[in-house]
């Protein structure tokens, strides 16, 4: 289970990752990029938890930290995605199936706004004021916007690759195997034992009947 979970999570990233840097950065929208690799930790993150979504988060923002063209610090996006991962798997729903679409809706926006003032936040902590410049007013507002109209593509679609990794089939059918040969262990063990107390009880039976004919002809011999 845990092998399923880290290379589906590891595959996921890594597509995400390629796909965001060689076309969604290069689609030159105004204000934000869409941010396939947010997208893919908030799906991973509501089926494995906070956990699981903190070690994804912090994973992918490493890998988008070292990957180029790079331009801040190393470490920078992971911590954003490590705790972004963290508090979207604390709203994980129950065994990860979506009931409706408005509560995932509000975890993409509150992440896209919260990714976003963390990133220029830690950014200003380290002497980067790229965000200033360009206007955080606009960054958020088109990243929650472009992260809003890509994630009904996006993280239904991960959830349940998520969700068919987590119940694996062959687990399954060893598990069932397992619990039939207990079963079956215990049926005939059952069985063995009736028969055998079937077989003692019919022994007894004929030796107490031996026992009775014998009396009664040493009886009949003593009138005599």
């Amino acid at each position: 289970m845990r092998f399923n979970r880290l290379l589906l999570s590891t595959t996921l990233v890594v597509v995400a990752l390629v796909i965001q840097v060689s076309i969604l950065a290069r689609l030159q929208l105004p204000g934000a990029v869409p941010d396939l690799l947010l997208l893919t930790v908030l799906g991973l993150a509501l089926v494995y938890g906070h956990v699981g979504g903190a070690l994804i988060g912090f994973g992918a923002g490493l890998l988008a930290d070292l990957a180029p063209p790079a331009d801040h610090a190393a470490g920078r996006y992971a911590l954003v995605l490590c705790v972004i991962g963290y508090l979207a798997g604390l709203v994980k729903p129950d065994n990860g199936q979506l009931r409706s679409a408005t509560g995932p809706m509000a975890v993409v926006v509150a992440a896209a706004v919260g990714t976003t003032l963390l990133y220029a936040g830690v950014g200003a902590l380290v002497g980067d004021t790229a965000a200033r410049h360009v206007g955080l007013g606009s960054l958020l507002f088109t990243a929650a916007l472009y992260d809003l109209l890509l994630a009904p593509f996006v993280v239904p679609g991960i959830m349940a690759l998520a969700r068919r990794a987590e119940n694996d089939p062959l687990a399954e059918t060893n598990s069932a195997t397992k619990v039939t040969d207990v079963s079956s262990g215990w049926l005939s063990s059952g069985t063995g034992l009736s028969i055998g107390r079937q077989r003692g009880g019919g022994l007894r039976m004929k030796a107490a009947r031996a026992r009775v004919a014998r009396a009664g002809r040493i009886k009949g011999v003593k009138r005599l």
